[in-house]
């Protein structure tokens, strides 16, 4: 991998996140070095950090404060897999493959991107963990032998994604989105604007709204199963650590959509695309 890639990109094979990965984590989060503001309105703020401008890779920070939300509340709306299928209107298809260990496991995601450009996908090691009365959040990619590149899709790479939840009080919180995914290919420039400074916001205020309809959702959708709360419930399949491999980005097919120009009814306010990456 390259030389900006950080956290557990820096290993040679697949691991189980550690506290001190969590914690570099949150110090991610918290940090504002080297960070650019490029939107803050309406309790949104987000900050891109260019890493390779001439094909448009970058990270991406985003920061909601929520309201009328606990932090448990919005913990448990990021990992509901059958609730997103529900809110989150940029999702093509999900679903998780196995667990790893109580507080860790392996999905597969696949996500709309502006029009013109081709549809992403990504099998993710994600792992969890409640600190108190905050929560993280964390993913980055593997290659799992079942699941191979598709052809009407192109394969990126989380190289670190993740979600830092504060408690601010017993109905408040504050979210952290930080993202670091390769696209795998030459970006056009728009898209970095109009990801950090459309696609973002509206996905956070679409997570926001999502999580003051869940408590009411979940009491009629089988209320007491929470896997990540419970991991005895879990009915996932055990999958050996030894199955998985780490995916390198250099490894996978680049594709030039550099020079393709966004599509116009894809423009306005109206979008439904609701990518963050």
């Amino acid at each position: 991998m390259s030389g900006h890639d950080s956290g557990m990109s820096g290993r040679d094979s697949v691991q189980i996140p550690d506290d001190r990965d969590f914690g570099a984590f949150r110090a991610q989060c918290e940090s504002e070095r080297g960070w650019s503001l490029t939107y803050s309105k309406g309790g949104v703020a987000v900050w891109v950090q260019l890493l390779e401008p001439e094909r448009a890779l970058h990270k991406i920070k985003c920061r909601m404060e929520c309201r009328d939300v606990p932090a448990e509340t919005l913990y448990d709306v990021l990992h509901d897999i059958e609730y997103r299928k529900k809110w989150d209107t940029n999702v093509i298809e999900t679903f998780d493959i196995g667990r790893l260990t109580a507080n860790s496991d392996v999905g597969y995601y696949a996500w709309r991107c502006p029009k013109p450009l081709k549809n992403r996908d990504v099998v993710t090691l994600r792992s969890w963990l409640p600190v108190g009365s905050d929560y993280i959040i964390m993913n980055y990619s593997v290659k799992h032998p079942k699941y191979p590149p598709r052809k009407d899709m192109v394969r990126a790479v989380s190289i670190q994604t993740g979600y830092l939840i504060e408690g601010t009080g017993a109905k408040s919180c504050t979210i952290t989105y930080l993202a670091q995914v390769d696209p795998k290919g030459s970006l056009p420039k728009w898209v970095v604007n109009k990801s950090s400074q459309f696609l973002a916001p509206k996905a956070m205020k679409k997570m926001y709204k999502a999580c003051l309809k869940y408590p009411e959702w979940k009491q009629k959708h089988d209320p007491h199963f929470k896997p990540w709360l419970f991991p005895e419930q879990s009915r996932l399949p055990a999958l050996p650590l030894s199955e998985l491999s780490l995916q390198h980005a250099d490894s996978l097919e680049n594709i030039d959509e550099s020079s393709l120009a966004e599509s116009k009814e894809d423009r306005g306010e109206g979008s439904d695309e609701d990518s963050l990456t």
